[in-house]
């Protein structure tokens, strides 16, 4: 068994290794979970999540790293989460985010882990919500996520952080595409990156015109920036970081940020309630009370949703 009071109290010092077994227990489903959880409680809330998405090869992973620079230049402990497809040999992630960002590997003041998604769907990981409380209580005070490479409905990541960036590029497709595509319905702050390539000027003003389709804002709304950027020259990365802070100062104004974090923690609560219930019906496969069930309704005595209905009352009367 895992010294999980001891384990936390180190991450709290900002030791690397204490981190990483935290978020192993996380990524393993650990029996120690809900203890693990219940001692990062009191200590999470403090991070700012933001959360990078976009198509594979927009730059992602090197604006991700360019946003490291600055904030570290800032003074800010940073953790980084990079979500990689899983290998289909080991299950495990495939690292290429964390060797992109060889550079910030040996700062203390930061924190890169890559996590498999292990098959599940969204750009993000399952263990993903936990990992970021991890680096939360070890007192990272900017937390980025970084998706996979997603796809039209792969929204996931709008969930899970604070500030949603969604990122694009020239030449990965037309204006239908970008209207179309489930992330542009997701995004914060909007990155043309790329921007030393021909046709980041026709890009910009495309996304400015698919936003701007059906948009109904107020006064006070919120209104996403387009900004163009040249990740790998640290070009344009000062002006994301300040749309960044100023996303966060409107969300903190009008009470946004916290109404964010409760709906996060809801989904939270939902996903681990409902995984614990599919886990119970599970084990009912060959027991008597399904089997009853299932016959009263191929007989017609009985339909299927007055008998989930009947299931779920047992279920829930343990």
């Amino acid at each position: 068994m895992v010294d999980v009071a001891s384990l936390v109290q180190q991450a709290r010092e900002g030791r690397p290794r204490a981190v990483a077994r935290l978020i192993s227990l996380v990524e393993g489903a650990s029996p120690q979970l809900r203890e693990v959880m219940a001692a990062l409680a009191p200590l999470t809330g403090g991070a700012y999540v933001v959360g990078l998405t976009g198509s594979p090869g927009v730059g992602k992973s090197t604006t991700t790293t360019a946003l490291v620079t600055a904030y570290r230049k800032a003074g800010r402990r940073v953790g980084v989460l990079a979500v990689d497809p899983s290998s289909p040999f080991s299950g495990g992630a495939l690292l290429g985010d964390r060797v992109r960002m060889s550079e910030h590997a040996s700062d203390p003041g930061v924190y890169i882990r890559s996590m498999a998604t292990r098959g599940h769907l969204g750009g993000l990981a399952w263990a993903a919500p936990q990992a970021i409380r991890v680096l939360d209580a070890a007192g990272c005070e900017v937390i980025l996520v970084e998706t996979v490479g997603v796809g039209q409905s792969e929204v996931e990541i709008a969930a899970q952080a604070d500030t949603s960036v969604v990122l694009l590029a020239p030449g990965m497709g037309d204006g239908i595409q970008a209207a179309k595509a489930g992330i542009l319905e997701i995004g914060d702050v909007y990155v043309v990156n790329k921007a030393d390539r021909d046709g980041a000027d026709a890009t910009a003003r495309e996304l400015n015109h698919m936003l701007g389709l059906g948009e109904s804002r107020g006064p006070g709304d919120w209104r996403p920036p387009i900004i163009k950027t040249v990740a790998a020259r640290a070009e344009g990365v000062d002006e994301v970081v300040e749309a960044l802070e100023k996303h966060r100062a409107w969300m903190d104004e009008g009470g946004v940020l916290d109404e964010r974090r409760r709906r996060r923690a809801a989904n939270e609560i939902e996903h681990i309630a409902l995984t614990a219930l599919r886990a119970r019906i599970g084990d009912l496969h060959g027991d008597q009370r399904l089997t009853a069930l299932a016959g009263r309704v191929t007989e017609g005595a009985l339909d299927p949703y007055a008998a989930a209905d009947e299931l779920i009352a047992g279920l829930t009367a343990r």
